[in-house]
């Protein structure tokens, strides 16, 4: 993971992103505590994030985990 940090929110994206940056999801893990998981396009960062619960975001990314097997 690598972070990101134009905002306050601490920003990190997958290293399976690779090195060029224009195509990615990025996420705040620091809103967790608070129910919720920010995620915004690498492109437009400027633009509000979409949030989700953490529990939609935990069902999220083990169905990732899942299909990489």
């Amino acid at each position: 993971m690598s972070i990101i940090s134009n905002d306050p929110a601490v920003w990190l994206k997958s290293s399976y992103s690779g090195g060029q940056g224009g195509n990615c999801l990025e996420w705040a893990p620091g809103s967790i505590g608070f129910g919720v998981v920010p995620v915004r396009d690498s492109k437009d960062v400027r633009r509000v994030p979409l949030r989700f619960s953490a529990g939609a975001w935990g069902a999220f990314v083990g169905g990732l985990k899942n299909t990489e097997r």
